[in-house]
This record gives structure tokens, sequence and C-alpha cells, in this order.
């Protein structure tokens, strides 16, 4: 059996208003990498690959956690949707959408993630060549008899459970919500297929001293 453990970025400028100012680590993000790091190397480590984005905050991350027991590979096809322009775009086309808590964020999220669905808004990627390209990264890194470790974002890590569950647009985006930033995410790869191991955890912050330390944004 191969595993695909799949990372989401630890905490980035979650106060940016673009993408551009998000995409850095913040202090918090690269203390939680660290420890993400550790905990790998202590109960996981090494693995036969390791994968990354090409987007700052996936380097940061990668960088904080440490040596993985094999050399970084970028891969673009990992970085996250647009979700800035996509934002500005359902604004443009429904009115400005107020987002001021939780509750709000999963209604917003929602009704983006099928907005582009429908080709009703675009960023900088279609809806299709987002997916397009999480499925090529799921076939390249879901590989029998290897483990293969991934940094990347939550839309896509959202979007591969969506292949491996067959959710519509809707259920994946309520998946976004509460990924944890330095979260593990496992993919079993059986000869059979693929199947989703397992879902957000964060081991390396189950500590009482570490629980202020869980964030997902």
């Amino acid at each position: 059996m191969g595993e695909l453990v799949l990372i989401r970025h630890g905490q980035a400028n979650s106060g940016a208003s673009d993408e551009a100012g998000y995409d850095r680590l913040s202090d918090l993000g690269r203390q939680q990498a660290r420890w993400l790091g550790d905990w790998l190397r202590g109960h996981e480590a090494p693995f036969d690959r390791v994968l990354m984005g090409s987007l700052r905050r996936h380097r940061e991350t990668a960088e904080e956690m440490g040596d993985m027991g094999a050399e970084v590979e970028v891969d673009a096809r990992l970085n996250e949707l647009d979700y800035f322009n996509l934002s500005a775009a359902h604004a443009a086309r429904n009115g400005a959408t107020e987002v001021h808590t939780p509750q709000d964020f999963v209604h917003h999220i929602r009704d983006v993630m099928e907005a582009w669905a429908r080709a009703e808004i675009q960023g900088d990627e279609s809806y299709v060549s987002f997916e397009t390209r999480v499925a090529e990264m799921l076939t390249i890194a879901a590989r029998p008899g290897r483990r293969v470790l991934c940094v990347t974002s939550g839309g896509v890590i959202g979007m591969m459970v969506r292949h491996l569950l067959d959710l519509d647009p809707g259920r994946m985006a309520h998946l976004l919500v509460p990924i944890r930033n330095a979260s593990i995410h496992r993919v079993a790869v059986l000869p059979q297929g693929s199947i989703l191991a397992g879902f957000n955890a964060t081991p390396h912050l189950d500590t009482p001293d570490r629980l202020h330390a869980r964030t997902e944004y």
C-alpha cells in the first residue's frame, strides 16, 4: 500500500486583502510548521518523495518543517485556487457580500465555489482548469508502494477530497472552512484505487500548551 500525505501550509497573513499580501507565513505559521516537522520526523519520515506548490507560503512551510527524507520538488499544480479574484468577481456579479463571522464565510465560500463551477465567474483560471490540475497531481502523487508528502493549500486539499468522495462543489466548499493551518490529510493508495484515510489532523498541536496554535486563517 502507498500513502499520500497532504499538508496545508502554516498560518499566512490572514489580514491581507489580496493574494500578494496573503502569501507569507506569520510568526505563528512558522512555529506551526516547525512543530509539524518535528512531529513528522518522530512518527512518519522519511518519505520517498516530497512535493510542494510554488507559492511563498508553501516554500516557507517546507523550509520550517526541515528534512523529510527527500529533496523537495516544486510543482505549481499544487498552488491554491484564486480566492481573492474569485471573491471580487462574485461581488461584482452579485453585489458585495459582507463576511464578518465564520457563519458568513460558510455561505460565502459555498456561493463563490458554486458560481465558479457554473462558469458564472472566473479568476486567473477556470474551475475546470483547477479541477483538472488537481486531479493530475492526485494521479501523479498517489503511487502504490510509495509514501509521498505534498505541501499545498486548503483549496487543493478540498478538491482532492472532492475527487475521492465524489462531492458536489457546494459540499466541497464546506470542507474548506475547517481545514487547519499545518494540518495533515491522508490518502491510502490501494490496488483497488485511492481512498481518503484521514482529514484535518493536527497531532503536533494537541497538547494543552499548543491548543492556542490551532488556526484556520
